[in-house]
């Protein structure tokens, strides 16, 4: 059996701290020794070059890293390297390339093997659904903090029902709140209370062959003064008409009077938890690929086939 090699760089994208796998799972995986790793990988959580070494992981430059046959990152598709990945190789993390037509004709012109994240399910539960519920408290603290207040004593819109919205409303319903949640069945009922809401909160992944939006540019004004947007989804020109990617140095922007958060990587916030969650998942399908076999949800999870 000829086993592949996984490469782990690290994250290229401003704000991203999240790492793929911990030295507590590298434990669990039977093939260590072709697990290659970017100098500094765990530095943000304090993790050592040699704690990985001490597995029989190899520790290697950059360059190196990019090289190996499959290249595990979490935000893969965001990454600066993305379009450098080479013919056949293999990309195992969150690619988006669904939702980016650039980045999926990218994966099939190059026959690129690609195992989408978000496409991993076990039981109609997305395996990383920790991270997911990450993603929703971390906003909605980030989002507030960055205004320099608590979320308290609001009439508050959230729009979906998964582990996003879950995340969100751990943190929203330790304190005193109105809170409305819609599920995507209820777009009509959510228009129709749309401007009795301090917050509206989306949650959902838009669907990007629809031209219409839960919330239009033309709303902003006829809105409550100060209402606040957290559109925690990120669909651009989206759910939310008014969305656009927002920074960690200024999360905060305003629209005819009216603010805005857009993050696209909130569990980043939490990024201790959020990696010790991805990595906990990460190592229960590695051995598979580095063999070169696939379960159900693998196969499944992969895009761009032609």
């Amino acid at each position: 059996m000829t086993l592949k090699t996984v490469g782990f760089p690290i994250s290229s994208k401003a704000g991203e701290k999240r790492i793929a796998l911990t030295p507590k799972d590298v434990e669990q995986l039977s093939n260590k020794s072709q697990l290659y790793f970017e100098s500094g990988y765990g530095e943000a959580l304090n993790i050592s070059d040699s704690s990985y070494e001490k597995l029989g992981c190899r520790i290697v430059s950059r360059d190196e890293t990019l090289q190996q046959e499959i290249i595990c990152a979490p935000k893969i598709g965001d990454e600066d390297f993305f379009y450098q990945i080479k013919p056949k190789q293999c990309i195992f993390g969150w690619i988006h390339a669904e939702s980016n037509p650039k980045r999926m004709d990218y994966i099939r012109e190059n026959e690129i093997i690609a195992y989408e994240w978000a496409n991993m399910f076990n039981q109609s539960r997305n395996v990383f659904w920790k991270n997911n519920y990450l993603a929703g408290a971390s906003a909605i603290l980030h989002a507030f903090m960055s205004q320099g207040r608590l979320p308290a004593n609001l009439k508050i819109a959230v729009i979906g029902r998964g582990n996003v919205a879950q995340g969100a409303l751990a943190i929203l319903n330790k304190y005193t709140n109105e809170i409305s949640v819609f599920n995507r069945k209820q777009e009509d009922l959510f228009r129709s209370e749309l401007y009795d809401f301090d917050v509206i909160v989306n949650t959902t992944l838009w669907d990007i062959t629809r031209k219409d939006h839960l919330v239009y540019r033309s709303d902003l004004k006829k809105m409550r003064h100060g209402t606040f947007i957290i559109d925690i989804g990120c669909s651009l020109n989206g759910a939310i008409e008014s969305s656009k990617l927002a920074t960690y140095q200024e999360p905060i922007y305003q629209v005819d009077g009216v603010n805005h958060y857009v993050i696209d990587n909130t569990p980043s916030i939490l990024y201790a938890d959020a990696s010790t969650a991805i990595s906990s998942e990460v190592k229960n399908y590695l051995d598979l690929i580095i063999e070169g076999s696939e379960n159900p949800i693998l196969t499944e999870s992969r895009v761009g086939q032609n």
